[in-house]
């Protein structure tokens, strides 16, 4: 925990659940003049206690633990984080972070609709593969530093793995993430892309694969895309690995994307080579697509271009694979477009519990979707401001949580 900060970005003393405030006790006279000394609060079991911290919203929780010793040790305490999936909102949390030279960011909670300033205990850069899963998020460095850490944002506590070396120079790296709580592990995917043609239409692809329980990544799964490329966006929804492709072969339509399943329940040394009725088509031609389990669904955001300047997004949608077909849920409504003035060709989109987030990579207007209430809202103002140009945005959501698993 140390390094953190849970302060507000607009402090707001009198607004309920931003501290911890324990009222002034009063000196009790008897009838015969006589001081009694006043109740304590410390004469009440650890069960009382545990009670009372429980019924705070998580950022209250943290800094009730710096009032004494024994609230401190029972929010850090094994039995008090175990159950923290009964009392903590399922509203997933949003960090907002920019090109900087200090691991620091704004921390949005979504239940309270409050900034917090917050800390990572490292530095990650918004070029990095990041993937979320149950309160833990992975980051993965795959350019330099060859290394990803697995962590959990609000108690700070991270380890750090390997990554597996790559058969050749991979163009694109694609990273997926998912926790099972009921058997204590986490499994990563780390697909890897390299052009085997000069023609673009051929792609040796290597699928790795790491199980916490063993602590080991397993042999990777070779195989070959013709006519389609693999990107950098995969993700894990109910152990099925899926992974966004883009149509290679010329004279088709621009920005063509399609989807890849691979079953990780049932892995094997070779996938072979693509074959195209195995590619479940996306539902239109879109300019950017992110890949996120929300709901237990896999959901496709997509931005959608303008027909004259495709490189220019004209709206987003949102939709959800039932079976091999898209339905669609939503389109962002053209006021919300707006309000983001002009998105570029890509963006920043994560999901997770019933909220689908989306940012521009140019500003730091945070634009949220209910799959619940089925209404698109914009998130309180964050403060961070650009300090030059070119600066760019990036974030991700997570489920807040007290335990690392």
């Amino acid at each position: 925990m140390e390094g953190a900060s849970w302060s507000d970005d607009e402090p707001e003393i009198n607004q309920k659940g931003t501290g911890v405030f324990i009222p002034n006790l009063e000196i009790i006279e008897t009838d015969n003049n006589e001081v009694e000394n006043p109740i304590s609060i410390d004469v009440l079991p650890d069960d009382l206690h545990e009670r009372i911290l429980s019924g705070l919203p998580l950022s209250a929780i943290f800094k009730a633990s710096c009032v004494c010793k024994r609230w401190n040790q029972i929010v850090h305490s094994k039995k008090f984080t175990l159950k923290d999936a009964n009392f903590l909102s399922e509203k997933t949390w949003y960090f907002m972070f920019t090109s900087s030279t200090e691991p620091v960011g704004y921390l949005y909670d979504s239940g309270l609709r409050k900034w917090y300033n917050f800390e990572l205990p490292f530095m990650v850069h918004h070029t990095w593969n990041i993937a979320a899963s149950r309160g833990l998020v992975c980051f993965m460095d795959d350019e330099t530093g060859k290394v990803m850490y697995i962590c959990n944002p609000i108690t700070r506590e991270y380890e750090i793995l390997n990554i597996p070396p790559s058969p050749g120079f991979p163009v694109y790296s694609a990273l997926a993430f998912s926790v099972d709580q009921s058997k204590s592990k986490y499994t990563i995917s780390v697909i890897r892309s390299m052009q085997a043609s000069d023609d673009f239409l051929l792609w040796n692809v290597s699928i790795h694969v790491y199980d916490s329980k063993d602590e080991t990544w397993l042999a990777p799964v070779m195989g070959t895309m013709q006519g389609w490329r693999p990107g950098d966006v995969s993700v894990i929804c109910d152990n099925v690995l899926y992974l966004l492709v883009f149509c290679t072969r010329r004279n088709e339509a621009q920005y063509f994307h399609g989807l890849v399943t691979y079953n990780l329940d049932n892995i094997e040394s070779s996938m072979g080579i693509l074959k195209d009725e195995s590619v479940i088509s996306a539902p239109c031609a879109l300019t950017c697509g992110r890949l996120m389990n929300v709901q237990g669904k896999l959901v496709l955001v997509g931005g959608i271009g303008k027909a004259n300047r495709p490189g220019l997004i004209k709206g987003i949608g949102i939709w959800v694979l039932d079976g091999r077909s898209w339905t669609e849920i939503t389109r962002m409504p053209h006021k919300f477009v707006q309000g983001f003035g002009e998105l570029d060709d890509v963006f920043a989109s994560s999901g997770g519990g019933d909220l689908i987030y989306v940012q521009s990579y140019g500003g730091t207007a945070l634009l949220i979707y209910d799959m619940n209430t089925r209404q698109w809202f914009w998130s309180q103002k964050c403060s961070m401001h650009k300090k030059f140009p070119l600066e760019i945005f990036s974030g991700f959501c997570f489920e807040p949580r007290l335990q690392f698993m």
